[in-house]
C-alpha cells in the first residue's frame, strides 16, 4: 500500500533523502549527508565526462562521436560570438560546461529507468540547485563588470540619453531589475522541469487507477492517459534542451552587459 501511495503523490519524486543516513555527517553545524540529489549530480558529471572524453580523439577524419562533441562546442562558440563578440571566446569553457551539465541533468531525469527499479532524480527541479547555478553566472557578471569598468559599471543602469531628472527614477528600477536576474534565471529552469515531472506523475496515476478499476475504465481513462504521457515525454525531451539553451543564452547575454555595458 505504501508503494501505491507514493505513485499517486506527484511531489514524492522530489524528496531529497540521505542514502547512507544523516547521522555522523555533521560539519560546522551543517549536515552534509550524501543524498540522492548528490548521487545524480555525480552520475551526470561522470556521464558528461565520458561523453567529452569519447569525443576528444582529434582524429583527422572525425567520427560521429567526435563530430557530436565538436558540434556542441561550435554551437556555444557561435552563440557567444553573436552575443558578446570576440571577447566571448574566453567564456566558452564556462558556458559550454553550464549548458552541457544542465542538458545532461535534464535528460537523465527523463530516462525510463523505473522499469528496472532505478528512479532517476532530476535535481534541476530543485530551486536550490538552479539558484546556485544562477548565482554563479551572476557572480561572473559582477566580477567582470567591476574589474573591467570599475565604478563606470553603474552606467549600465542608466540608459543613454536619459534626462537628468529621470535618472533618480530609472536608476533604482534598472538596479532592482538587474538584481532579480539570478532569481528569474533560476526560477525559469526550476519551474519548467518541475511542472513537466509533476504532470507525468499525475498522468501515471490515471493509468494505474484506470486499469485497477477494470478494463472499461482502463480503455476509457488509462489508455488515453498513457498515450498522452508518451506525447508529453517527447515534449519534455524538447523542453530539456530548450531550458539548457535558454539558461546558457541568458547567462551569455548578462555577461555581455558586463563586457560591453549594454
Amino acid at each position: 500500500m505504501a508503494g501505491e501511495t507514493a505513485k499517486v503523490d506527484p511531489m514524492y519524486q522530489f524528496t531529497i533523502e540521505p542514502l547512507f543516513g544523516s547521522q555522523g555527517w555533521e560539519l560546522a553545524g551543517f549536515n552534509i549527508a550524501f543524498t540522492n540529489s548528490a548521487l545524480w549530480m555525480t552520475i551526470t558529471l561522470v556521464v558528461l565526462w565520458v561523453f567529452m572524453l569519447g569525443g576528444m580523439k582529434r582524429q583527422l577524419v572525425p567520427g560521429r562521436w567526435q563530430m557530436m562533441v565538436e558540434t556542441f562546442t561550435g554551437f556555444i562558440d557561435d552563440m557567444l560570438e553573436a552575443n558578446i563578440g570576440k571577447a566571448g571566446r574566453k567564456y566558452v569553457p564556462y558556458i559550454f560546461s553550464l549548458f552541457m551539465f544542465i542538458l545532461f541533468a535534464n535528460l537523465l531525469g527523463l530516462m525510463p529507468l523505473g522499469v528496472v527499479g532505478v528512479h532517476p532524480f532530476t535535481f534541476t527541479s530543485h530551486f536550490t540547485v538552479t539558484g546556485v547555478l544562477a548565482i554563479l553566472s551572476f557572480a561572473i557578471v559582477l566580477v567582470v563588470g567591476f574589474f573591467k569598468h570599475g565604478i563606470k559599471f553603474f552606467s549600465l543602469f542608466i540608459p543613454s540619453g536619459t534626462p537628468l531628472p529621470m535618472v533618480l527614477v530609472i536608476f533604482p528600477i534598472e538596479l532592482v531589475s538587474f538584481l532579480f536576474r539570478p532569481f528569474s534565471l533560476a526560477l525559469r529552469l526550476f519551474v519548467a522541469m518541475m511542472a513537466g515531472h509533476v504532470l507525468l506523475e499525475v498522468l501515471s496515476s490515471f493509468v494505474i487507477d484506470g486499469w485497477n478499476a477494470g478494463a472499461g475504465f482502463g480503455l476509457l481513462v488509462g489508455l488515453p492517459s498513457f498515450l498522452l504521457m508518451i506525447a508529453i515525454c517527447a515534449l519534455e525531451i524538447l523542453v530539456a534542451g530548450i531550458q539548457a539553451y535558454v539558461f546558457a543564452l541568458l547567462s551569455s547575454l548578462y555577461i555581455n552587459d558586463a563586457e560591453n555595458l549594454h
